[in-house]
């Protein structure tokens, strides 16, 4: 059974921060290439933070580079985001992701990722 769950999603103020939690089943996530994606009403859905533990590759979206923090434990099998100094259009829905290691190669091919995966539930997030 392969799965990913991801939490800590809410509402928080400009300024604010959130951590977000992607609790891998069936997938070890030191050895994939694995990430967060956010999805909004008004755009295609894209990559925010995207690595490889196991090649050594870390990708992040320029918007968010300096304010989220990718993390992962190896004895929880999970993937973290800390999220910081949050602004309105961090909003959106975010979900973690496993998708191909060949996509972990560069970062126009993590991040713009639009392909099949394993793909978790999804966790809010709106910046007021």
């Amino acid at each position: 059974h392969v799965q990913l769950v991801e939490s800590g999603g809410g509402s928080v103020q400009a300024g604010g921060s959130l951590r977000l939690s992607c609790v891998a089943e069936g997938i070890i996530v030191s050895n994939a290439c694995i990430g967060w994606f956010r999805q909004t009403p008004n755009k295609e859905r894209a990559g925010v933070a995207v690595f490889y533990p196991g090649g050594g590759s870390t990708y992040y979206a320029d918007t968010v580079k300096g304010r989220f923090i990718k993390s992962l434990s190896y004895a929880k099998n999970s993937v973290y985001l800390q999220m910081n100094n949050l602004q309105p259009e961090d909003s959106g829905m975010y979900y973690c992701a496993s998708i191909p290691k060949l996509k972990c190669v560069t970062h126009i091919s993590a991040l713009g990722f639009k392909g099949s995966g394993i793909w978790g539930q999804g966790t809010q997030v709106t910046v007021s």
